[in-house]
């Protein structure tokens, strides 16, 4: 099926919409939420006696180029006994999105901003996400702020959160930053006009590869996904770009992680319940230790995370231009991420992933609910107020948000597809390489390289598994339901090496 290329754009944003509905999820803000929205003003001075006045530090944002829904400022010190005091700004959305009104309400259908091609559905509405709780440059903002101490070998250490009102001096895009800080681009100009913040970048970038090491010391798995959009020359899909890791990137996982680990530990502490980001041990370990094998390596028979990562480490140094396609391999067998709430006095589960057993998620309010949830926790206890949610209604939210993430990511990886398949569709009959990511009762699919898009194999799948290469002939494409149709021409098997 073929689409003009006048018509695309419109075509991928009518699937968007009608794929969010039919699960689930509502690509409209409800006319109660937007007339609680126009009603609605920025906080504004006095802020509050329990509110720090931190506008002066040198606060930045790093994040997406064109990411307009700001969540978090970073900051770093160093302190003069030795190791970094890291601190870590949260937008204070549930200042303005209160607990049961209908902007709540909203928010709490969706649990997360969708992304597609031709529009962002953000979870709350734009005037808030991109506007009164977003940090944005030059703006007052209210936050709760993280501080963790980080040691020289990379451990956390002692930690406060607080509340307080910031203002982001820079607002920084990873690929400029993180071309500066791997010596292969000048430094940003945003960054340039702000005193001192060149040299805290740095610190910041240390601190940030000390907390990494630690973290893969204990276990924590080294990836390195694919992040692919669409590229558009008016309405017409004209490529597919990857987004590459830098050490912008690394710098802010590695702040957020210590940061939610920080947040978690308060509320255990605090005796209060904890809603956990987790992903189990793998669901499909022999078929890891099995690909592990065709490299010559032996991992153990059953789960260890250290030893995984000893692996993918050495294959991202031996191989860096196939890692990506490892990675979405082991990814795939291991299984999705959920949301469960934890108690005090239960034995939680850590995360098989990043090593980490106190791990929530809190740093990101404007685009997911489950970290607004956790602020309200975090500002209910600092205040001295009883948890906000009751047991049942947590072990609820848990389980929606779980399956609303799911549905949401199904959503973008329809979206993706109908995106490439737009891109492909004067492509019928032409030769790709690519590797097998699903394959199960369902069908196979398969990720081609270039230009990077996945599909399902329609001829010649039986035998196929994760993880094997395979040489495809696309079939057809059809954009509106999202199909990109190979048949199989050629096929390298993962075979274990037997000794």
């Amino acid at each position: 099926m073929s689409v003009s290329p006048q018509g695309q754009r419109a075509l991928l944003l009518r699937v968007a919409r009608a794929a969010m509905i039919e699960r689930g999820l509502a690509p409209d803000v409800p006319p109660a939420a937007m007339a609680e929205v126009q009603r609605l003003a920025e906080p504004a001075p006095p802020f509050g006696a329990d509110i720090k006045d931190l506008r002066h530090l040198a606060w930045c944002s790093i994040d997406n180029d064109d990411s307009l829904d700001l969540d978090q400022l970073t900051l770093a010190t160093a302190l003069p006994d030795g190791g970094t005091r890291i601190l870590v700004a949260v937008a204070d959305v549930s200042a303005l999105v209160t607990q049961g009104s209908a902007i709540d309400a909203h928010a709490r259908v969706n649990t997360t901003s969708v992304y597609t091609p031709p529009q962002v559905f953000p979870m709350l509405p734009v005037q808030l996400s991109n506007d009164l709780t977003s940090l944005n440059p030059g703006e007052d903002r209210l936050a709760v702020v993280v501080e963790t101490v980080v040691d020289d070998a990379g451990a956390a250490g002692a930690s406060e959160v607080y509340r307080a009102v910031v203002r982001n001096q820079a607002k920084l895009a990873y690929p400029s930053l993180g071309a500066w800080l791997e010596d292969r681009g000048p430094l940003p100009e945003a960054a340039r006009a702000v005193a001192g913040l060149a040299e805290n970048l740095r610190l910041q970038d240390q601190v940030a590869v000390r907390l990494m090491n630690r973290r893969h010391e204990l276990g924590a798995l080294e990836f390195e996904t694919l992040e692919v959009q669409a590229q558009f020359e008016g309405d017409k899909v004209s490529g597919l770009a990857a987004a590459e890791r830098n050490r912008a990137k690394d710098l802010i996982a590695d702040f957020m992680i210590a940061s939610n680990g920080t947040i978690a530990r308060l509320l255990e502490a605090r005796r209060f319940p904890v809603m956990r980001r987790m992903v189990r041990s793998p669901e499909r370990w022999q078929r890891i230790v099995d690909i592990a094998e065709t490299f010559g390596e032996t991992l153990p028979a059953t789960a260890d995370a250290k030893a995984l990562n000893t692996f993918l480490l050495r294959r991202r140094t031996a191989d860096p231009l196939r890692f990506p396609d490892l990675s979405l391999t082991v990814i795939k067998l291991m299984g999705r991420g959920e949301y469960v709430i934890s108690f005090p006095g239960d034995d939680a589960a850590g995360h098989f992933g990043l090593a980490v057993r106190e791990y929530t998620h809190s740093t990101a309010p404007n685009r997911r609910y489950p970290d607004l949830i956790t602020q309200r926790l975090v500002k209910a206890t600092l205040a001295g107020r009883p948890v906000p949610y009751s047991r049942d209604e947590l072990e609820e939210l848990a389980a929606h948000c779980t399956q609303k993430e799911d549905d949401a990511e199904k959503v973008e990886r329809l979206m993706r597809k109908a995106a490439a398949a737009c891109l492909l569709s004067d492509r019928i009959g032409q030769n790709f390489d690519g590797i097998v990511t699903g394959a199960g009762a369902k069908g196979t699919w398969v990720r081609i390289i270039d230009p990077p898009a996945e599909g399902r194999i329609e001829q010649g799948a039986q035998g196929l598994d994760v993880g094997d290469r395979v040489r495809v002939r696309l079939t057809s494409t059809n954009p509106e339901r999202g199909f990109i149709d190979f048949a199989r021409v050629g096929h390298e098997p993962v075979v274990p090496q037997r000794r």
